[in-house]
């Protein structure tokens, strides 16, 4: 596929509550005569987002509850093979990255995959900022520092909550962190209110300048942090595993044939979009047979978590944990409990560190909220959390009102607006919390005193 055919992928990035829906809900409704697919990465056991974006129900892909810089690679691959098969529906992709991603993996994808690079070119990454909370966002998060550094184009949100003053300082302390992007100001009566030809059409994401910022752009990351390669006998195998730092581990076993055998690499690229599909069922035995290949499992951190190997030839098994072996105690053995050890063994740098404090909470329920009761506890949440509590999103189904409301927060700031009614949709609360150090027990506590 020539360069002129290449599909054309716009990415919006920009720290929790920047404005990313608003400006693509208006890239859905300008009249630029383009069709736009979406992709959606969000943040959060329960996805609201989608609901957020209008005229694109037939058009619109989901990646929930994950990190983009860990997933991306199978999940953006997997989605963007999904598109191409319906080529003659859109003329390009917007993709919105969940507010704590990091671009750069997003970006990476694009170049590093031949089925990816043969097919789409990526147009530019776009960063919102947020006038008001800039700076505390920037203190508190690297990936705020990264957003910035990997745009194309900066775009100045908010500015209403800004003086003139201060938006000029912004926009200079910005110059500073990536000289070569381009500055776009929203106007102050409008949010995300650009001009389309300044964020779609952009002309190609600056590879020169993504090299410079990271040397190792072009290497690829991996959503695993070890591999181990162990030659099993017919029989069984049984893997352990302690709870571990995280709430959950996903393991992925992989059968090999003598050509990767030796090579790690090889396999973790064979390896790395099972990571992205469907979690097989944990379960107390599991078969690793030719034919599947491979078997991922999540072990969830709710005491040891045990599992039967049965293996059905002799062979080269490569194991693939997300996180290190030691951080979960994990042990392979004899069904005997001799202990079995790599031939081999691989770490990965998985490119970044995430903040384990950072975590999203998510509420729903279908019972009737009071008005009074939820305006006072939604106060006091932000006077008690709201320094640490990066964004609120979602809906609200108050007792005695027919409309849908829908609630967008920022740190202290929070703003109530209405959908129109339920209609035929199911009425029901649906709250994500995302933030660092939440009170996630005085939260439900919290919520539930608000039940009519």
């Amino acid at each position: 596929m020539s360069d002129v055919d290449r599909i054309p992928v716009t990415v919006l990035t920009g720290f929790l509550g920047s404005g990313k829906t608003t400006l693509l809900n208006r890239i859905l409704t300008e009249s630029h005569g383009q069709r736009i697919a979406v992709i959606e990465n969000e943040f959060g056991e329960i996805g609201v987002d989608q609901e957020l974006v209008i005229n694109a129900e037939e058009e619109i892909f989901e990646m929930n509850n994950g990190c983009i810089c860990c997933t991306v690679r199978g999940d953006l691959i997997r989605i963007l093979g999904n598109l191409i098969a319906r080529r003659d529906k859109f003329d390009r992709i917007v993709l919105e990255t969940t507010g704590l991603a990091n671009p750069g993996p997003v970006a990476q994808t694009f170049f590093v995959d031949d089925s990816v690079r043969g097919s789409f070119a990526l147009d530019g990454i776009v960063t919102l900022i947020d006038s008001a909370h800039f700076e505390q966002q920037l203190a508190d998060s690297q990936e705020t520092h990264t957003q910035v550094a990997f745009a194309d184009i900066i775009l100045i949100n908010k500015t209403d909550l800004a003086s003139e003053e201060q938006v000029a300082a912004l926009e200079k302390r910005l110059r500073g962190m990536n000289a070569m992007a381009r500055i776009v100001r929203a106007p102050r009566d409008v949010r995300a209110g650009v001009a389309m030809d300044s964020v779609l059409g952009i002309g190609g994401f600056d590879l020169a300048r993504a090299l410079e910022y990271q040397p190792r752009f072009l290497e690829p990351e991996y959503p695993f942090e070890w591999a181990g390669l162990y030659d099993l006998k017919p029989g069984r195998a049984v893997l352990r595993l302690s709870p571990g730092p995280d709430p959950s581990m996903k393991v992925v076993f992989l059968l090999v044939g003598p050509q990767v055998a030796q090579e790690p690499v090889a396999a973790a690229e064979q390896v790395f979009q099972a990571f992205s599909g469907s979690i097989e069922a944990a379960s107390a035995a599991v078969t690793l047979t030719p034919e599947l290949r491979a078997r991922k499992l999540e072990v969830k951190s709710h005491g040891e978590s045990r599992f039967t190997l049965e293996v059905p030839e002799a062979g080269s098994y490569w194991l693939f944990t997300q996180h290190l072996p030691a951080e979960f105690e994990l042990q392979l053995t004899s069904e005997a409990g001799e202990p079995l050890h790599p031939r081999i063994e691989k770490d990965f740098a998985p490119g970044h560190t995430h903040d384990s404090r950072v975590a999203s909470f998510s509420i729903e329920d279908s019972r009737p909220v009071s008005p009074q009761r939820f305006e006072s506890w939604i106060a006091s949440v932000q006077k008690e959390q709201g320094t640490r509590l990066y964004r609120l999103k979602g809906f609200v189904n108050f007792a005695d009102r027919d409309d849908r409301v829908v609630l967008q927060g920022v740190h202290m700031a929070l703003d109530a607006s209405s959908l129109g009614p339920w209609g035929d949709k199911p009425r029901r609360t649906q709250l994500v919390f995302i933030g660092r150090d939440l009170d996630m027990d005085a939260l439900r506590s919290g919520f539930e005193s608000c039940l009519a």
